[in-house]
């Protein structure tokens, strides 16, 4: 049993951390969101207006939501950006550039879907793309077969062989490859919320009796396929402990098989990790919070839950089904806290914490005892500038505006753009911002502070 990590004193949020070799200026990110920015010719724009204002409000770190690292099929929703095109990809240079112009680094998550992707779950997409494979680790397991037969989901999935796992994961090294290119100063590999990385990890889906069958292996030639061709850029991803699956469904990932994992990874050579307590399936247990009920009212969607789940009385089900879960998944603060405090005890690399953080007083309290940075992903759809306010020095009661309804995720599944909708918490962050509460050192948080 390895001994556990000494660390130094606790720092605060401004203190600066290292993860690999790349220096962040405080210990505050953006962690990744859906930003439906796609492939058009306006994706630059598009992911420029929604991840700079971050690092112009002080954020040590903005990471671009998940984008795929194939061409064809692996979207788990609308919208996502694809990453497999060095050409495209080198133009995200001006991204890079705005976001170091601030001082900030920024790291690009790459995901694939696998049996989450849209091929599985979003009938018009299936309809209007039969052409496209279902990519699974092995067969859908018996929970999922039974869905299929009840008409909920749709699985036509061929499982990868040996070979086909190791060109997915050079796929993941040629994206990461174009990405340092383009100036990006981490990689983010999406190994959580039920993508194909996480598929691989879970014995509820890995049934395979090759050498991918350990649940690391995948991610030890990602890791190896990312420095054979992008060189020493720092490594981070998510890493899942599925202890709100439903009852009687497993087998599962525990809290002990995340740790354990978190070793093992840490000691192939991943530079930061992020523990997160989720489920099995794609639910409730990702976000938590309210049921999102004016999101599934709201008319202007309709037509995008038609096309998303089949017809109107399968968008009903699916609502009612997001209502039982907002039941069943409490949401406390941190809910992630106990997991990262349990990993941080056992590796040597920077632990993240994200999911459920609100306020600068939690940061403050999970800051050298679970974590060595905290990050928040929905607040910044209604608060773009939200590090400018719980940066400020003495700022230790302020909390951001979100209210956990939800209201920004469901439209989502309707091709719809991540935004905040819900007036009252627009009517504060406007408020704020008219009194002031995102000016940054003297500066407008808009404005860039000297290069670091």
């Amino acid at each position: 049993m390895r001994p556990e990590r000494q660390r130094p004193s606790v720092p605060a949020l401004t203190d600066p951390l290292e993860i690999g070799d790349v220096a962040l200026r405080n210990r505050l990110y953006r962690a990744p969101l859906l930003e439906h920015a796609g492939n058009g010719p306006d994706a630059v724009d598009t992911l420029i207006a929604d991840l700079e204002p971050a690092a112009a409000a002080g954020a040590g770190l903005v990471c671009q939501g998940a984008t795929v690292v194939r061409a064809e099929g692996g979207c788990a929703a609308p919208g996502m950006t694809r990453v497999h095109d060095p050409e495209f990809v080198a133009e995200l240079g001006r991204l890079t550039d705005a976001i170091h112009d601030h001082g900030g680094r920024i790291a690009l998550q790459l995901e694939h879907g696998g049996l989450r992707s849209m091929e599985t779950w979003h009938r018009g997409h299936r309809e209007r793309h039969p052409e496209l494979e279902q990519l699974a680790v092995s067969p859908p397991p018996r929970p999922l077969r039974l869905l299929d037969r009840l008409g909920f989901l749709e699985y036509d999935a061929r499982v990868l062989t040996t070979a086909e796992c190791r060109e997915l994961a050079a796929d993941f090294g040629r994206s990461a490859a174009a990405a340092v290119d383009a100036g990006y100063d981490l990689i983010h590999v999406a190994g959580a919320n039920m993508g194909i990385v996480h598929q691989f990890l879970s014995p509820f889906y890995n049934r395979r009796d090759d050498e991918f069958g350990d649940p690391v292996r995948f991610l030890e030639v990602v890791r190896s396929e990312v420095r054979d061709r992008a060189g020493d850029v720092p490594v981070l991803t998510k890493v899942p402990a599925e202890t709100a699956a439903p009852p009687g469904v497993g087998p599962t990932l525990s809290a002990d098989d995340c740790v354990r994992l978190c070793e093992r990874l840490a000691d192939a050579g991943y530079d930061a990790l992020v523990p997160v307590n989720g489920s099995v399936f794609w639910d409730m247990s990702v976000v938590r919070g309210a049921f999102p009920g004016a999101s599934w009212r709201d008319e202007r969607f309709r037509e995008g839950y038609v096309d998303a789940f089949g017809s109107r009385p399968r968008a009903a089900l699916v609502a009612a089904a997001n209502w039982v879960e907002s039941l069943v998944y409490s949401r406390e603060p941190a809910w992630n806290a106990d997991l990262c405090r349990r990993v941080r005890e056992r590796v040597d690399v920077p632990v993240l914490c994200e999911g459920g953080i609100r306020g600068r007083e939690t940061i403050d309290g999970l800051l050298g005892d679970a974590a060595d940075a905290a990050g928040m992903a929905r607040p910044f759809y209604a608060e773009p500038e939200l590090p400018a306010r719980l940066l400020r020095e003495g700022a230790t009661d302020a909390r951001a505006v979100c209210a956990d309804c939800n209201d920004c995720v469901v439209p989502q599944a309707a091709g719809e753009p991540g935004v905040c909708r819900t007036p009252s918490v627009l009517r504060e962050a406007g408020e704020l911002r008219r009194a002031g509460a995102y000016e940054r050192d003297g500066e407008r948080a808009g404005e860039a502070p000297p290069r670091r």
